[in-house]
Formats: C-alpha cells, sequence, structure tokens
C-alpha cells in the first residue's frame, strides 16, 4: 500500500480540480483534455495563486532548455483560458477570470483554492440531493470570512439571519453556508424563496409546500411543527422583510418547538425574535481614495476583483491597465461596495468602457442599468431594487428617508430630525423611523470621533432623491437644510471666537459636504439669497480653517455681491470682510482689494466694540502689512494690538500680541527684540490650545518660531537656529494646516541655504513648491521658485538660478508679495556679477535697496550692501566698495545681526587682504569668530577662519 503522504491531493478552484502529480484536471468531475504546456502552466500558477509571475519566468520554467519568445506563452495562456471557459453558456472569456493578466509584470491565478483528497480517497455515503436548494455561485469574491462566520455562529445558535442593504449579496452569501452545512444536516437544508410572496397570510403554507407537506387544513402551522419537531433540518428563508411581522412569530415558535431545526434566514432588517444571532453583512472592501495605488493594490480589494471579473465574463480577454485601474476604485468607492450595483456598473463597460462608465455614475438613468436576464426582478435593476424596500416602508419612514436624500456624506442626528420636520414628522416619529430605516438596511452609520454619523448609500440617495423630486417637497427640505446648517456653523462661531477657545471648526469638518450643497441651492435659481448671505458669513472662518480658501473667496465675494446696505447688518458684513480679505491675500496676492477688506471689518469691529474681533483683523493687517514690505506699519499694528490685549486681559492675546510685536522686529532689524519677543514660541504648550489658529487659516506661533530661528542666525548662534527650524516644520506638520506649513517651509529654508546645509534646503524647498501646488497657495509657489534659483547660484548653476529667480520676481511683483522681492533681487545681482554682467548686477542691487523707505531699516538690508559692496570690489571700485562694507558692518552691529556683521568683514577683510592690509583685516575678524559659541562648521565661519588662515 504506498504511503499516505504520496497520494495525489487535488487542488479546486470553480469547478476544476487539479491533481498534480497525475497531471490531470478535471471539471464538475470529467476530465479535460489540455496540452503538456498549458498544463505546466496552470500548475506553477496553482503553486503560487494570488502572486503575479512574470512572464520571463513563466517561460524559463516551462521551456527550461528552448528559446522562445512570449508568443509562445501568450497562445498556451490563450488555450488554457479557454479550456476553463464555460463552452456549455458559450462565454469563452470566462478563463480570463481565472487567469488574470497584469500588463507589464505578468499572469496570476485569481482564484481561492481549496485542497481537497484524491480520487482514490473519496469514499463514504453520498451527500443527497434531494433538496430544495438553488446552486451556489460557481465563485464568490470577498466573502469567505462572512461564510465562515456565519457557519459557525449556525454551530452554536440555531436562528441566524443575515441582514444588509438590497444588493448587497445576502442570498448568495446564504446559499454558500447551506452547502457548506449540506452534510452536517445529512442534506436536509431547503431553501424558501419569499421574494415572490404578496400575501402574508400564505407564509405557513410556503414553507410547507417547499418541504414536501400537504397542506389539507386552513391552519398548516400544527402540522408543520409536527413534522419539523424530530427532525434535524436546516431551513433558509430567503427575502423575508416584506412578510416579517407575520414570519418573525413563526420562525421563534419553530425554532421553540423543534430542537433540531437550525434557521438561516436572509432580511434587510432583523426578525427581532427570541433566540435570532443577527449577521450584519457589509459591502465589500474598496480601494481607498489614495494616490500612488497599483494595479496589483487595487486587484487586492474584492470589490475591485469583482468589477474585473464580471467585465472579463462579458468581454472575453480583457487586461486592466494602470489608466483604467484609478477609475475602477473610484467606481468602486462611489458604489459604496454594493455586489449588485458592480455587477451592474460592469455590465456597462462592454459599451461604454471603464472611463465612460465612471463618467455615468452622475447620471439618474444608471439606476436603470439592466443586470442579467436570470436574476430576479428586483436585482435586475438598481431601482427595482431600491423600489422593492421603499415600498414596503409606511408613511412617516418614507417621507423621512426622502427628506434626508438632500444630505451629502454623513449627517447628525440632529441634522436628520431638522430636515425630517420640514417634511411634517415629528421628533418622535423622526427617531423612531430613523432607526427603523437603520434597522431595514436603508441608512448606514458613518464612523466619527464625537458622534455617531449617519449617512445614505449613494444608490439610495440618489433614487430616493427621484421620489423627493415627484413629490415636489425638493424646495422645503432643500431650505430647512441650509437653513440647519447656517445655524450650525453660527453657533460654533460664536462659541469659538473668543481667544481662549480651542479646536474651533476643524471637529466639524465633516459638514463640509453639506456645507457646499447648502451654498449652492440657496444662491441657485430655485434657492434663497438672504439664507445664502446669511450661510457665507456663518461658514466664512469654516472654510479659513479649513483652509479652502478659494472656496472661501467664492461665497464671501458672492454674499457681498448678492446684498446691499439694507440687507447686510453690520456683523454679517465684518465677517465676510474678514475672510475677503484674508482669501484673496493667501491665493492672489497682496492687492489693494486686502488693505480695503481688511480696513472695512475693522472699522466695523471698532463700531460693534468687539475686542476679540479687533484683535483678529489687527492680526491679518499686520500679516498683510509684512507681506507688502511695510514693516514699520506692521510694527504700529502690533502696538495697537498691545492696547486690545490689555482691555482684553488675557494671557492668551497678549502672547499673540507678543509675536507679532516679535515678528515686526524682525522684519525692522531689530534682531535682539525679536528673539526676546518670539522667545516664548519656544517654550508654549502647543497642546494647551491653539491661539485662533482657524480664523486667520495660519498659526500665529509657527511665525514666531521662525522669526525666532532667522533671528538665532542673525544674532550669531547657528546651531540654536537649526534646531529652531527644525522644530518648527516638525510643529507645523502636526497641525495638518497648510498655510501654517507653509509659512514654516518658507521662512526655515533660509536658515539652511544661510549654514551652507544646501541637501536639507533642496529637500524643503521641493516640498515647499509641491505643497503650494497642491494647496493652490500661488505665491508661496513663486517664493518656492525663487528660493531654488537661489540654491541653484550657490551651487554653481548660474544660469539655471537666474532663470529661476526671474521668474519668481515676476509673480511676486504682480501679486505684491514684496517681502521677498528684496531678497530674490540680492540673489539674483550676485548671480549676475558671477557672469561678469557688472553693470546690470548693479542696477539690480541699486533697485532693490531704492525700494527700502528711506529709514533704511529692513532686516536684509545690511546684505543687500555687501552684496553691493562685492559687486564693486569685482568692478574694481576699491574706495567705494570699502565705503559699502563699512555702512554694511554699522547697519548689522545696530541690528544685533551678528551674522551679516560676519559677512561683511570676510567681504571686506579680503578687500583688505588685497590691499596689502592684512592686520586690519585681521583685527576685524577675529573678535567676531571669537564670538561665536556655536556652529563652527558652518559655511561662514568656515570661509572667516579660511581668510584668517591666509592673513596669518
Amino acid at each position: 500500500m504506498p504511503d499516505t503522504n504520496d497520494q495525489d491531493s487535488a487542488v479546486s478552484f470553480g469547478p476544476f480540480r487539479l491533481f498534480v502529480k497525475s497531471r490531470l484536471l478535471e471539471r464538475d468531475g470529467v476530465p479535460l483534455q489540455l496540452g503538456g504546456r498549458a498544463l505546466d502552466i496552470l500548475i506553477l500558477l496553482a503553486e503560487r495563486a494570488g502572486e503575479v509571475i512574470d512572464k520571463r519566468e513563466l517561460i524559463k520554467h516551462v521551456w527550461a532548455d528552448v528559446n522562445v519568445d512570449e508568443g509562445s506563452l501568450r497562445f498556451h495562456i490563450t488555450t488554457l483560458r479557454k479550456a476553463l471557459s464555460d463552452k456549455a453558456l458559450g462565454d469563452a472569456g470566462e478563463g480570463s477570470r481565472y487567469v488574470v493578466n497584469v500588463p507589464g509584470r505578468g499572469y496570476c491565478l485569481a482564484a481561492p483554492l481549496v485542497r481537497s483528497e484524491s480520487p482514490e480517497k473519496r469514499t463514504g455515503p453520498a451527500v443527497s440531493s434531494a433538496h430544495a436548494l438553488p446552486p451556489p455561485l460557481a465563485r464568490m469574491i470577498g466573502r469567505d470570512d462572512a461564510v465562515a462566520g456565519i457557519a459557525a455562529e449556525l454551530a452554536q445558535h440555531r436562528f441566524v439571519t443575515i441582514v444588509g442593504p438590497g444588493g448587497i449579496g445576502k442570498t448568495s452569501v446564504a446559499l454558500a453556508v447551506a452547502h457548506d452545512k449540506l452534510q452536517a444536516f445529512d442534506g436536509q437544508v431547503n431553501f424558501v424563496d419569499f421574494g415572490a410572496l404578496t400575501d402574508a397570510r400564505l407564509v405557513p403554507g410556503t414553507i410547507a409546500a417547499t418541504l414536501g407537506l400537504t397542506v389539507n387544513s386552513e391552519d398548516p402551522i400544527p402540522g408543520l411543527l409536527t413534522f419539523l419537531r424530530s427532525r434535524r433540518t436546516l431551513l433558509v428563508l430567503d427575502s423575508c422583510e416584506h412578510i416579517i411581522d407575520e414570519l418573525a412569530p413563526l420562525a421563534e415558535r419553530i425554532v421553540q418547538d423543534a430542537p433540531e431545526l437550525h434557521i438561516l434566514a436572509t432580511s434587510r432588517e432583523s426578525f427581532r425574535a427570541e433566540g435570532e444571532r443577527v449577521h450584519r453583512l457589509f459591502p465589500l472592501d474598496c480601494p481607498p481614495e489614495r494616490d500612488g495605488l497599483g494595479i496589483a493594490d487595487i486587484l487586492a480589494y474584492p470589490a475591485s476583483q469583482l468589477f474585473v471579473e464580471r467585465i472579463a465574463e462579458s468581454l472575453g480577454d480583457f487586461e486592466l491597465s494602470e489608466e483604467d485601474a484609478p477609475l475602477i476604485a473610484e467606481i468602486c468607492r462611489r458604489l459604496d461596495g454594493i455586489a449588485l450595483a458592480i455587477e451592474l456598473a460592469a455590465g456597462r463597460v462592454d459599451a461604454y468602457g471603464v472611463a465612460g462608465t465612471a463618467s455615468l455614475l452622475d447620471n439618474r438613468f444608471s439606476l436603470l442599468w439592466r443586470g442579467r436576464r436570470t436574476a430576479i426582478p428586483r436585482h435586475q435593476t438598481l431601482s427595482a431594487a431600491l423600489a422593492w424596500s421603499y415600498d414596503l416602508l409606511p408613511a412617516a419612514e418614507s417621507a423621512t428617508l426622502r427628506g434626508l436624500s438632500v444630505f451629502v456624506g454623513p449627517f447628525t442626528l440632529e441634522a436628520a430630525l431638522a430636515v425630517a420636520s420640514s417634511q411634517g414628522v415629528s421628533e418622535p416619529e423622526a427617531l423612531e423611523a430613523i432607526s427603523n430605516l437603520l434597522s431595514k438596511s436603508l441608512i448606514a452609520t458613518s464612523p466619527a470621533e464625537r458622534r455617531l454619523r449617519y449617512r445614505l448609500l449613494d444608490t439610495t440617495r440618489a433614487f430616493v432623491g427621484d421620489k423627493l423630486v415627484e413629490n415636489g417637497e425638493a424646495g422645503r427640505v432643500a431650505r430647512a437644510h441650509a437653513e440647519y446648517f447656517r445655524d450650525v456653523l453660527r453657533d460654533i462661531a460664536l462659541t469659538s471666537m473668543g481667544m481662549q477657545s480651542a479646536g474651533g471648526f476643524l471637529p466639524y469638518a465633516d459638514h463640509l459636504p453639506n456645507v457646499r450643497a447648502a451654498l449652492s441651492w440657496s444662491f441657485s435659481d430655485n434657492g434663497d439669497r438672504a439664507i445664502g448671505v446669511d450661510l457665507a458669513a456663518s461658514a466664512a472662518q469654516f472654510f479659513l480653517e479649513l483652509t479652502l480658501l478659494t472656496e472661501c473667496f467664492r461665497w464671501t465675494q458672492q454674499a457681498l455681491a448678492a446684498s446691499d446696505a439694507s440687507t447686510l447688518d453690520s456683523r454679517q458684513e465684518m465677517t465676510l470682510q474678514a475672510a475677503l480679505g484674508v482669501s484673496v491675500m493667501f491665493t492672489q496676492g497682496n492687492t489693494d482689494a486686502v488693505r480695503v477688506a481688511f480696513t472695512r471689518s475693522l472699522q466695523l469691529a471698532r463700531e460693534l466694540e468687539d475686542l476679540h474681533w479687533q484683535l483678529w483683523l489687527l492680526r491679518g493687517l499686520h500679516i498683510y502689512l509684512t507681506r507688502v514690505g511695510d514693516f514699520h506699519g506692521a510694527l504700529g499694528t502690533g502696538e495697537q494690538g498691545e492696547s486690545v490685549a490689555c482691555k482684553l486681559n488675557d494671557p492668551a492675546a497678549a502672547l499673540n500680541v507678543e509675536w507679532m510685536l516679535g515678528v515686526a522686529h524682525h522684519l525692522i532689524g531689530n534682531q535682539d527684540k525679536a528673539v526676546q519677543f518670539c522667545e516664548s514660541a519656544m517654550v508654549h504648550n502647543p497642546g494647551s490650545q491653539r491661539l485662533n489658529i482657524g480664523h486667520l487659516g495660519y498659526d500665529d506661533r509657527i511665525v514666531a518660531l521662525v522669526a525666532l530661528a532667522r533671528g538665532l542666525w542673525l544674532t550669531g548662534r547657528p546651531d540654536r537656529a537649526i534646531e529652531a527650524a527644525r522644530y518648527t516644520v516638525r510643529e507645523a506638520e502636526l497641525l495638518e494646516q497648510p498655510l501654517t506649513l507653509g509659512i514654516s517651509l518658507i521662512w526655515t529654508i533660509y536658515v539652511f541655504l544661510w549654514v551652507g546645509d544646501w541637501a536639507n534646503a533642496e529637500i524643503l524647498i521641493e516640498r515647499l513648491i509641491d505643497h503650494s501646488a497642491r494647496h493652490f497657495l500661488g505665491p508661496y509657489h513663486a517664493v518656492g521658485i525663487g528660493q531654488k534659483g537661489d540654491l541653484l547660484l550657490r551651487r554653481g548653476d548660474i544660469a539655471g538660478g537666474i532663470e529661476h529667480l526671474r521668474r519668481s520676481q515676476a509673480t511676486l511683483y504682480a501679486t505684491r508679495h514684496r517681502i521677498m522681492t528684496t531678497v530674490f533681487a540680492t540673489a539674483l545681482a550676485e548671480g549676475l556679477a558671477s557672469q561678469n554682467q557688472p553693470v546690470d548686477a548693479l542696477r539690480t542691487i541699486d533697485e532693490a535697496i531704492a525700494e527700502i523707505p528711506a529709514h533704511g531699516e529692513s532686516f536684509d538690508m545690511p546684505e543687500m550692501l555687501r552684496v553691493k559692496a562685492d559687486i564693486l570690489a569685482r568692478s574694481g571700485n576699491a574706495a567705494e566698495a570699502e565705503n559699502c562694507f563699512r555702512r554694511s558692518l554699522d547697519l548689522s552691529r545696530r541690528q544685533c545681526a551678528l551674522g551679516w556683521e560676519l559677512r561683511g568683514a570676510i567681504g571686506l577683510g579680503h578687500l583688505w587682504h588685497q590691499a596689502g592690509k592684512t592686520g586690519e583685516a585681521r583685527a576685524l575678524l577675529a573678535p567676531l569668530v571669537a564670538r561665536y559659541q556655536d556652529g563652527l562648521q558652518t559655511r561662514d565661519l568656515v570661509a572667516a577662519r579660511d581668510l584668517l588662515g591666509a592673513l596669518n
């Protein structure tokens, strides 16, 4: 007798069994004729099922000693697919669902394999097939865990109900479980389909007829119970939702009176019967909405697998491309992983292609797409499947459900009740209706951190939305929806406006789709512009905190244009003007419209005697003035803020004002004061509260930190400056706020450029360019281009650097982003001097110096004078060069800017060294180097020590 380990075990998939050692392939027990090469391919794919095997590896394995091209492999793959196709149905493409081609990579056996015994070991009694059980699906995707879980539950609990929305696959799963349980029940498994039953009084008779019982009395229940009492049987009760009130007590009684009987039911709601165990069937997992997912990643999700398999069934040799893969992921998400909806959509690919099918999902006629002709009527279209559930609803529930179609995405219970009331449904009725709709799988829950959220599946929402229009209720419900979100946002704004508040609108970000929808309706031809203006004012801070600046501009501008002095109250106008100023400033540049908006809003805040808003607007005006280069005006605004903060008697407000003053002093050039005012930003606990981050779209503490990091380098502490710069970027990242992160990147990049760490500077510059492009921060993108040009110059790519700097300057001048124009002009002048264009270089630096007001106070003026001196020195004008160097050094000392002073001293030291004044050069440079306690390996200090060595 052979050893059992030598027995030829089989692997099964669909109707096929493969015996590897015997090199035998069976279909439904019948051997198939398959060529040797094709069989070799199948065996290798089966051994590594689910893995994409490279074409070259397949060729090497099958044709070990022969050189062949890919054409031979494709021929035998086609032969194999034909053998695996359903010839009885004339479906030559079915084999493609088993052997899948991944373009550019290879082939994969995409079918779950089951190990089974060899033909010789298949002994024992055959299972009876005399049961009224339909055949299972040849292949079911993504439900293995559900089938196993329900089978286990059924072994422990005698009454299990599979609950889920229409088309999710409840019947398919129930049939798979039933077939799995055939042997356990000795073939006594009976399937009762209630789908076509319209008279609930016929429920007992229908069960009896399925069991083969002859009903001879008006009440068949006693005879039915007698028959079932002593039998070990599994009853599968399918599609029970429409007769559940009559069926539930009968099912409960059967389970009580027949101790060996088990019930497996499918329904869109539970029976709520004693002893019932509910198994809720969830949609198929869909690929997440994430960039960078490849074909293999997308095909790892059951929803995508089902979609691709159904396409292959209708199109034959379908190959999923990199272009189509993201569209399939989007389709599956849009269809909420509902199996029926996915199958119906896949059936359209033959006619419209993948991209066309995706675009048609927005069309209401997608609800009417037809599926398999063999499907039961209510599953032949999405509309029919949904109508089956909708038509069973009592009036209060159907009215509530129609109203809920107005919501886009998740919504709260309070929002649902507000809309339901517009439908004439009282709060107690609505609460009961929502509970019932949830149990009937017509409402789903949505995960949320703060509280439970509800949502309608997209297909359900489209169907009942049509019903809302048909009933003439759309306008009334849309109004209630808009009024609710207007009031919600107004309440959040009122509670978060105080300087001590934290959190703001961020916890309510999931309201965004509904706020957009409410605004769109309000300003539409059928809407109410008065509600729209009020809603836009309430939503302005909401959009700013979420950094949706383009949307903020759109709606605030529309609200201001739609109103006039008679309809707009002072607080509404104040809010709208402020939001308009912020959104224009960060997306379009520092136009006069920004100043006008801030000035008008500040005037209204003073008239309203609203101190919080006054400080808020002074902060906005402060950053505007810094961006246009009016640093003294920014300092004056900070001093006005001091007065307001004193009246508020609020420590958080005082801290904000300190940082405003510190930033202004840094930009003016008072670096010792800047460090003094901004040092508190390093020790402030960011977890305690975020000081009104949302209202201007950025965090004051991060602005203070960048001023501190730069001030530390300027005052001669390079290592501490690097530490502060890195800390600033990390803190900005934690806030997950695009404007704040953009600010942190722009200003900390210079710390790395100044110390000569070009590798880290490059990383941050590329990140800034990408970040500003993704978030539509136009001026920030121009700054990133300019900083890239600066870096290219330092690395020796003079032409590339100049080209980048000129592109950047053109945008920054157009958007009046003056805070950076002199910085980039200085770099451009250096680049032109390196190209031996002294005239253009001198003109460029002189124009930059002329941009600084007459008082000459700007953080970068010492550097501009140094660069001018270098240009003059290159031109041979030593006297004027020395004069510029001395002016640079004097101003550096007044600004306490040791970093600029050292650079100026290096330049003047070189000039004196060439003139033979080595003693004077050494006396100038050595004390400055000695003042440095850290950063000794940074670029300027290395250059200074090298020069001292030459001087010695």
